[in-house]
């Protein structure tokens, strides 16, 4: 099985991983399995209709950061807090990780 099919709706549900199925739009809802791509596009259509018309600004950083800090503590969670085998997990260098772990407040900074 892929990392593409770990994301999809028919994997969740002939895999066991039905648990996870709609967790990522809306963890309360008890909707029908959604791949990542579709979770993303849905909270996007919701995001706009509520703007209301107003104008949205620094949207890429704003997503960039929704889904960043879970994607980390999530990663870092189920590699038992080894930050390199997260920064492998993740194609990230253990470096650039350590550093997007301080930005979300997920590790302490080092002491001056």
């Amino acid at each position: 099985m892929t990392e593409r099919d770990l994301l999809s709706s028919d994997s969740y549900s002939s895999e066991g991983y039905s648990h996870l199925a709609g967790t990522l739009a809306d963890p309360a809802a008890n909707s029908p399995p959604q791949p990542l791509r579709e979770a993303v596009e849905t909270a996007m259509r919701r995001y706009f209709e509520h703007l209301d018309g107003s104008q949205a600004t620094d949207l890429y950083a704003m997503v960039m950061a929704e889904v960043e800090a879970p994607l980390l503590a999530c990663v870092l969670e189920h590699t038992d807090g080894n930050q390199t085998r997260a920064a492998d997990a993740l194609g990230l260098n253990r470096g650039t990780l350590r550093k997007k772990l301080k930005l979300y407040g997920l590790i302490e900074g080092d002491a001056p």
